[in-house]
């Protein structure tokens, strides 16, 4: 039964990504650019994100355990590494040059468009590779 929640919570993310246009590399490659042909309605995808994540965040804390699960699995790391920095700005420049965030590539595998299905082997090799590091 969890695992069909997890189906339907998943797909309920995915058709979101698609409604907001962050499946869509020009629209996210026109929010970043703030010369020709900005695009800021990603903003409000944005904000409206952070808002209901703010109320969920308010109502879980006052909750001892998970709806699907025995405890909560909060990350407890306070410091700010050079592998994080270096993560970090590695994860930005690649969705910056490409337009595409690893959810929404996700996402896009289903359009069956060889870009995505490149973009999305190059991350599995991204992680393949900072494992080994």
């Amino acid at each position: 039964m969890t695992a069909v929640i997890h189906v339907i919570l998943g797909f309920i993310f995915g058709l979101g990504l698609i409604i907001s246009g962050m499946t869509n590399p020009d629209k996210v490659l026109n929010f970043l650019n703030f010369q020709n042909q900005w695009d800021g309605s990603l903003i409000i995808v944005m904000a409206v994100a952070m808002g209901i994540m703010m109320l969920a965040w308010f109502w879980v804390a006052k909750k001892d355990k998970p709806l699907l699960g025995e405890t909560f699995t909060l990350s407890d790391v306070k410091n700010i590494s050079p592998r994080l920095i270096t993560g970090s700005v590695l994860f930005g420049l690649g969705w910056g040059l490409s337009g595409i965030c690893p959810g929404p590539g996700l996402v896009q595998l289903a359009s069956l468009k060889m870009e995505f299905w490149l973009f999305f082997a190059a991350v599995l090799g991204g992680m393949w590779i900072a494992k080994k590091v």
